[in-house]
Formats: C-alpha cells, sequence, structure tokens
C-alpha cells in the first residue's frame, strides 16, 4: 500500500527515533526515543513524510486544548476557541492544511473530540486492530490509536497502512483487517442504522447539537439506509465505568509503572520508562487534570485495594454485550459526537473549577466506546453558532469498513459546511 498524499504529523505521545517527545508535559522535555513506533516506520514505509509532532494535551489527560506545555491549542478556525483533546495539534494542523493527516490518540474521545471541533475526520478503531507499539501508554485496555483526516478516503487509505498485528502488542487479539478503501463506494442501501437515544441524553448537550446531528441523519434516510431509534442502556453504564477504569489503571501503568507498567509482554521503552519516573521530583507541575485522575485512583487503590477498578473491567464485557445486542439488529448505531460546539480556551489563571469542567465537559458519548473496544468515528457533519460540531459513527468490533461506507456517502450526498 502506497500513500498518496504523504505529509503527516505524529500526536506528540508516538515515538519517533531521534526526534524529542513531549506527550504534552513538561516532565518528559528532553527525552528522545530510541525507537520509532510501529504506525511510524508502518507510515513510512508506505511513502508517508512524517513533516514533525503535533502538540497534544498533559499526558494526553484532556478532552479540552489548555492543558498542554508549554500553551494552548487554539481552534484554527476560530482563535481563543477550543481545538478539542488530547490529539488538539493533530486536529489543528489537519485542519489548518499543515499537513495532509495525522496519528491521533483516543483513551476517552482523544481523537474523536478534536475531529469533530476541528471539522475533521477521527477514527477509533477496534481495540487492538493498530498496535499501540512505540507510544506512551495510559490505560492498556483502552489505548486506541487512530488517523485524522480531512477525507474518508484517507482515513481509509491510512488505516490500510497501520492496522494489523505486529508481533510487540499484547493488546491485539488476532486483529481483522480488511481493505477499507473497497467499501467507499458500497452506498447505503438497506444499511440499519440506529440512532442511539441515549447518546441524545447527555445533560450538558446543547439541543442545537442535538438538531444537527438528527438532521444530518436524514441525509442516511434519503440515500437509501434504513433508520431507527434504539435504547442501548449499557451506553451509560459504559461511560460509567470510565472512571474507574481510567483513574486506578493509569494511576497504575502510566504513574507508579513509569509510563509503561508491569504484567505484560509488550515492547518496553526503557528510555521513556526512566525519564518519565522523574515525574516524583516535579509532581507539582502537572496539570490539574491529572492530578485530579491520580487523585480519584490513588484513593480508590488505597481505600479499596483496586476492588472498583476489577469490579469495573468485570462489568465492562456487560457494557460490551448491550452494543453487540443492538449492532446484531443495526449495522451502525449514531450519537453526537460532543455535546457542544468548541468552547472558549479558559483564561490563564482560571478557577480550577472552570479548567476541570472544560478538561471533561465533553467526553459523555466518546468514552463508551474506549470502554467497550467498539470502533467508532467523528465525522463532519454541520455547524452550530459557526463552528463544525462531529457526527459519531459505532460499529461492530473489526466493522471499520462499514463505518467508511456510510461516512463515504454521507460526505458524497452532501456538505456539511453549509449544513
Amino acid at each position: 500500500m502506497v500513500i498518496v498524499r504523504p505529509t503527516v504529523a505524529l500526536k506528540d505521545n508516538i515515538a519517533l527515533a531521534s526526534v524529542p517527545m513531549m506527550n504534552g508535559a513538561s516532565q518528559l522535555d528532553g527525552f528522545v526515543p530510541a525507537f520509532d513506533a510501529t504506525v511510524a516506520t508502518r507510515l513510512l514505509d508506505a511513502g508517508a513524510t512524517i513533516l514533525g509532532k503535533a502538540t497534544c494535551e498533559h499526558y494526553c489527560l484532556a478532552g479540552g486544548s489548555h492543558t498542554s506545555d508549554p500553551a494552548p491549542v487554539h481552534n484554527p478556525l476560530r482563535h481563543g476557541y477550543a481545538a478539542g483533546g488530547s490529539s488538539s495539534g493533530s486536529a489543528a494542523l489537519v485542519a489548518a492544511g499543515e499537513v495532509d493527516f495525522a496519528m491521533g490518540g483516543d483513551q476517552g474521545g482523544s481523537a474523536r473530540i478534536p475531529a469533530a471541533w476541528c471539522g475533521i475526520y477521527g477514527m477509533k478503531p477496534t481495540h487492538g486492530l493498530v498496535p499501540y507499539t512505540g507510544i506512551m501508554p495510559i490505560e492498556a485496555t483502552f489505548d486506541h490509536t487512530g488517523p485524522m483526516t480531512t477525507s474518508v478516503r484517507d482515513n481509509a487509505l491510512v488505516m490500510e497502512v497501520i492496522a494489523g498485528a505486529d508481533g510487540l502488542d499484547p493488546r491485539q487479539y488476532s486483529p481483522k483487517v480488511d481493505a477499507y478503501t473497497q467499501a467507499l463506494e458500497r452506498g447505503v442501501d438497506n444499511l440499519r442504522i440506529g440512532i442511539l437515544s441515549e447518546g441524545f441524553q447527555l445533560a450538558n448537550l446543547d439541543p442545537k447539537v442535538a438538531d444537527k446531528v438528527r438532521e444530518a441523519v436524514t441525509v442516511f434516510e434519503s440515500i437509501g439506509a434504513k433508520v431507527q431509534e434504539v435504547s442501548v442502556p449499557e451506553h451509560v453504564l459504559a461511560g460509567q465505568l470510565w472512571t474507574p477504569i481510567g483513574c486506578e489503571g493509569l494511576t497504575m501503568q502510566m504513574m507508579h509503572g513509569n509510563g509503561m507498567g508491569f504484567n505484560w509482554k509488550g515492547q518496553y521503552d526503557l528510555g521513556l520508562l526512566d525519564k518519565h519516573a522523574g515525574w516524583r521530583e516535579t509532581a507539582d507541575q502537572l496539570s490539574a487534570s491529572l492530578k485530579l485522575c491520580m487523585l480519584v485512583g490513588q484513593y480508590g487503590l488505597t481505600q479499596y485495594n483496586g476492588r472498583f477498578y476489577a469490579k469495573a473491567q468485570n462489568i465492562a464485557r456487560r457494557a460490551r454485550a448491550g452494543y453487540d445486542k443492538a449492532l446484531a439488529e443495526y449495522d451502525l448505531l449514531i450519537v453526537p459526537t460532543v455535546p457542544m460546539a468548541s468552547q472558549p480556551l479558559p483564561e490563564p489563571g482560571c478557577s480550577l473549577t472552570e479548567y476541570i469542567t472544560h478538561a471533561f465537559e465533553m467526553i459523555g458519548n466518546t468514552v463508551p466506546q474506549d470502554i467497550t473496544g467498539h470502533p467508532a468515528m467523528s465525522i463532519p457533519c454541520g455547524n452550530v453558532d459557526g463552528l463544525p460540531i462531529g457526527m459519531m459513527i459505532i460499529a461492530r468490533h473489526y466493522s471499520e469498513s462499514t463505518i467508511y461506507q456510510a461516512a463515504a456517502a454521507f460526505e458524497a450526498s452532501t456538505d456539511w459546511r453549509s449544513r
């Protein structure tokens, strides 16, 4: 496979040999990886030119774009507004036309949220489809990486390059790859699409966002898809599971485990482990969003011996089963990617409440698929208050081709910029 639009930016938690990697945090300033991440090697082998590293949020722990060191990332479509996070720089560079595509990460929506706010396409593949080798982990059970592009075709093309086992990542369970670009011309005749009702019931959902997404769904109906409302209560359950899994898991793996953790047979980056261990000497400089997650995580570990993490992982199987039951009846599920359009960046010196709120207020619909591992893609579907919003398409495990099939049909049938 050869990539025909070759310039790319890597989110700065992705290792590129001999190029500094900071992961949005001053604690890693000066760290230089000794080897390439698998996705970087595959992109280079396919003919891509890596122009550089894209700023990301502080250890990737924010859905906003105000937590990165040394400075916030502005939305290229409106200065002073958030680009979304944690793949903030990746989205901004693609939307601004500085690169043809970028690689993002996704543990709670970190590729899909900035894609929605910057008006581009962001894919979170099935857990384990794309190797995470050489990318700084947060929590191995929900670490994902995927492409961020200006078109569906480019996204599918990049996926054809990066997907598949590398033999170094135990997150990969015999991943099922496909020729994703071959799905782009199939159309949506008789495709069964469920409007996931719980995704429209978020307490902070802007009614204008909900209306735009519902209007966008009518495009699918007009070109032959069968669309119905569907209830998946496990969508809410999966979102609730993110806190114990995320907070306790990242505290153990990313912080106590010095960025790598224990008890898995993946490839370890010894240099990253050594460098990141220094966070203990500069813990006061950690972002408020990370400190909050660590405090919650450590409380669970200390007071309850990790039982809430363990219980949440057990319940996560039930959450996946709920999605799987709905996806046995429907080919795809649709929700708003984010509950609101991009918000103004917090002012320097803002209150802790404002800082934290703008880091996590947008994750309600994106965290569930990180817990269940289902593939999900944000596609631009319209504008609210002059800023883009995203429609998220969810599919069965390893059914990325069905997402690309529907996304390409939508893209060909309407111009989201005028909606």
